[in-house]
């Protein structure tokens, strides 16, 4: 079969080209895909570990804040009566101020246990959370897709494709799936090669010739090859989990503030622990803030770069750069949202399915960025074969 010429857009002469090579040379000669590999899996390990403990200190601010809030509340309300309705019992009085200041007293003893058990009920969570993504993650990814299984005999040609790059690549042949939506897409997942899925929209298999065909299925094997399915599948768990636990404690701040609970202090006798409260107010909303914002950059950091490896990756096993380079150029035509991109699951696909990369035609280059611009990946492809 005649291979179709990629439609190259790439910037010429040979200043451009050195420029265009440079990227691809930013390895050196003596690392090779299994050493890539080692790499990604140590830093799958590191990332997660540092989600974990991200999810550990969310757990910890918002517990102590809970504490010191509820803690400090009845001390106030007590004062508040004894000021009220006791006025001429000084007995009473001195009683209701002894009590609050014991309250004060004891609230620094029982803070530290709170945190403990704010950061270990966080972790076990974020435990449950990995362990449900391990075992479970990739089936519910492909059910939000809307994704079906196929046997070879409703596409020959795909599974045939899908068996060679997987013989290349040293790999068992994934699971392959069809998602009927006219949008441009596919995507990989599992938690390693022997329980992996290739997934693609029936859109884009219409559209591929079948060295772009080649091309694409080589991206998401080499995926499957480099772990990054894994990673990504753990992280998009993880982030989640943070946002939403940020996100609760937010509205509880916002709710307890507006029904007058949790005041610093609770009234006029509550210099002691009032100023506790609003530090660790303070604290935990700029971590609710920070900590989804933090999350969600080394998701999309960790997305871009690993993109850029698996599309080197896929010229390794198809050795047609071209093929892939055009697949991509025929994505920025895409005028068809897929419904199950999200924000969880929008850094799996090949190109960012999101409403606002669509309009763009995948040119957005930022910080939160799943994806690299499709452009700049079509140039270092057609770099190759020069």
């Amino acid at each position: 079969m005649s291979r179709a010429p990629a439609q190259q857009d790439a910037p010429s002469g040979a200043g451009a080209i050195h420029r265009e090579r440079d990227p691809l040379r930013a390895y050196p000669p003596s690392l090779t895909y299994l050493d890539l590999i080692r790499r990604n899996k140590r830093e799958s390990v590191l990332l997660m570990f540092g989600m974990v403990l991200l999810a550990v200190l969310v757990g910890a601010a918002i517990s102590a804040t809970v504490h010191l809030s509820l803690a400090s509340d009845p001390i106030g309300r007590n004062l508040d009566t004894g000021l009220t309705y006791f006025t001429d019992d000084l007995d009473r009085m001195e009683r209701s101020l002894e009590r609050g200041e014991r309250r004060r007293e004891s609230l620094g003893e029982t803070l530290l246990p709170s945190v403990l058990l704010g950061a270990f009920v966080a972790m076990i969570f974020a435990a449950l959370a990995c362990a449900w993504s391990w075992y479970g993650g990739d089936k519910a990814i492909l059910r939000m897709a809307g994704a079906h299984a196929i046997e070879k005999k409703d596409d020959p040609q795909l599974f045939n494709v899908v068996e060679e790059l997987s013989i290349a690549a040293g790999l068992p042949m994934p699971r392959v799936y069809l998602i009927h939506s006219r949008a441009l897409n596919a995507f990989a997942t599992g938690r390693d090669p022997k329980h992996a899925s290739v997934a693609i929209t029936t859109g884009l298999r219409a559209n591929l010739n079948r060295d772009e065909l080649a091309g694409v299925m080589a991206h998401e094997i080499a995926h499957i090859r480099h772990f990054d399915v894994r990673f990504a599948m753990l992280m998009a768990t993880l982030v989640g989990l943070i946002v939403f636990a940020c996100d609760a404690f937010l509205r509880i701040t916002f709710y307890s503030r507006h029904a007058g609970v949790g005041r610093a202090g609770g009234g006029r006798g509550g210099k002691g622990g009032g100023g506790a409260v609003i530090i660790m107010f303070v604290v935990a909303l700029l971590l609710a803030v920070i900590a989804p914002l933090l999350a969600t950059l080394m998701q999309m950091a960790i997305s871009r770069r690993r993109e850029y490896l698996a599309d080197a990756g896929a010229v390794e096993l198809t050795r047609y750069p071209e093929g892939l380079a055009s697949a991509l150029q025929k994505l920025t035509s895409c005028r068809e949202t897929l419904k199950a991109g999200n924000r969880a699951t929008e850094h799996l696909f090949i190109v960012n399915p999101s409403k606002k990369a669509l309009k763009t035609k995948h040119r957005r280059n930022s910080l939160f960025s799943t994806h690299p611009p499709i452009q700049e990946r079509v140039n270092r492809l057609l770099a190759l074969t020069r």
